[in-house]
């Protein structure tokens, strides 16, 4: 038996944030590529991380087919693997 007949309450408070809608669903013109370096530089942080899937709201297929092209544009040098090699367009 329990000492006190308080109620257990969660600890942590539930998010009433938004839901992130996922960019690239059913949309013909907006499509995942390395050739898009200003597309997939909306979901690197100003330090050249990935956006995380929770925060940027794309499906799974989609998270893993940006993170490819992601991967593939750094490689061609696109874009910057970090900060310091940030290449600014005027």
């Amino acid at each position: 038996m329990r000492k006190n007949n308080k109620k257990r309450t969660s600890k942590f408070k539930k998010s009433t944030g938004r839901k992130r809608m996922n960019q690239f669903f059913n949309d013909e013109e907006n499509v995942i590529s390395f050739k898009r370096p200003n597309t997939l530089a909306r979901f690197l942080t100003e330090h050249g991380k990935i956006v995380p899937r929770r925060v940027s709201g794309l499906s799974r297929q989609h998270q893993n087919r940006l993170v490819k092209a992601i991967k593939r544009a750094r490689h061609l040098g696109m874009l910057p693997y970090t900060q310091q090699h940030f290449i600014s367009n005027p």
